[in-house]
């Protein structure tokens, strides 16, 4: 099974991006969504942006994986 993770991007330099998950910053590659813009929500697998979410989707993904005790 994969699992991938909603991240909000903050930083974009070439096809490389970062983004904000549970307070921590994580590295992708941006390949897959070369129209990706800093503030966008995107899904994030092995490294790759794979989609892009609205906010409200991702914010209820989070939501969910809170619940989970997902960061714990």
């Amino acid at each position: 099974m994969c699992v991938a993770l909603p991240c909000k991007l903050v930083e974009i330099d070439g096809n490389r991006g970062v983004a904000e998950l549970g307070g921590s910053q994580v590295k992708m590659r941006l390949d897959l969504l070369p129209d990706a813009q800093v503030g966008d929500y995107v899904l994030v697998h092995a490294g790759f942006a794979i989609e892009k979410l609205d906010e409200e989707e991702a914010h209820k993904t989070l939501d969910v994986l809170d619940e989970l005790g997902w960061w714990e």
